[in-house]
């Protein structure tokens, strides 16, 4: 019994120690929502008040019609949506070429894709603009799109990892019944990485939505801004109207939210099936 009430109290201690690391994390959150509901003279006050007098929506409305939010919001979602179907197409293809053929300097074509990921992107940054800028494509959504839908190593080795797991059988097994290469990926294994694809998607999903530093270096003109480099630019124009910074920055936090959300369970089921 004493160990039995010893296991509880542990439990109990870790539970309270969970609880207030959850509180220390999630507060600062809280306090952005409670603030986009306030208005100027309550965000002021000192000692801060926690709870506005009046919950103001309208606080949402005005931050984001006072600029193009509506074009920057088209913007991200046409990057988003077209890096991340490329992605996943390009991936998995090249992941599955990797993982069920054997070629001449494959590992050592591997490693080579592996070794990229040691690269920042600051160091790349200057060659890419250098030939964008030669192809004509700076001050618009091509260097942010075509890049991204071109296949990520960190993608390609997840996917892979998830594709060794699989015997050979099942590739010989749909040959047998006359399928070729491609059918063999888009109607055998295809479906069976539907988590990982997903997990890749989320993902990609994330990074694109929420890049700064990408729009900043390529875009020029403001009806080409996606949301994140409309909302540093709000900042920058309206740095005193914290209302309305705490507002957009909800606004645009609301769709990755809801995506992991949603899709947290084929998270856990991609990586799980990688790590295996």
């Amino acid at each position: 019994m004493g160990n039995i009430g010893q296991i509880r109290r542990t439990k109990v201690i870790i539970y309270i120690g969970l609880l207030l690391f959850s509180i220390y994390f999630i507060g600062p959150f809280l306090w952005i929502i409670l603030t986009a509901f306030k208005d100027s003279t309550e965000v002021n006050t000192f000692p801060p008040k926690i709870l506005p007098s009046v919950w103001r929506w309208s606080n949402f409305s005005d931050a984001w019609n006072s600029q193009p939010f509506n074009q920057y919001l088209w913007n991200s979602i046409l990057v988003t949506v077209l890096t991340t179907v490329g992605q996943v197409i390009s991936s998995s293809l090249v992941a599955y070429g990797f993982a069920r053929y054997d070629f001449k300097f494959k590992n050592f074509l591997f490693m080579v894709l592996l070794a990229s990921m040691m690269l920042p992107w600051d160091v790349t940054m200057i060659p890419q603009y250098m030939l964008f800028n030669e192809l004509g494509w700076i001050n618009t959504l091509l260097p942010l799109i075509v890049p991204g839908m071109l296949g990520s190593a960190y993608y390609i080795f997840l996917l892979r990892q998830f594709l060794m797991n699989f015997p050979d059988d099942i590739a010989n097994a749909a040959k047998i019944d006359g399928a070729n290469d491609f059918q063999i990926y888009s109607r055998v294994f295809l479906p069976i990485m539907k988590a990982p694809l997903i997990l890749v998607a989320i993902l990609n999903v994330l990074t694109v939505w929420n890049d700064y530093l990408g729009p900043l270096i390529f875009l020029q003109n403001r009806s080409k801004y996606t949301l994140a480099l409309g909302l540093a630019s709000f900042q920058g124009v309206h740095d005193n109207n914290i209302i309305g910074i705490m507002a957009i920055t909800i606004l645009m936090m609301i769709p990755p939210i809801l995506l992991f959300l949603f899709a947290q369970k084929y998270i856990i089921d991609g990586l799980e099936g990688s790590i295996k």
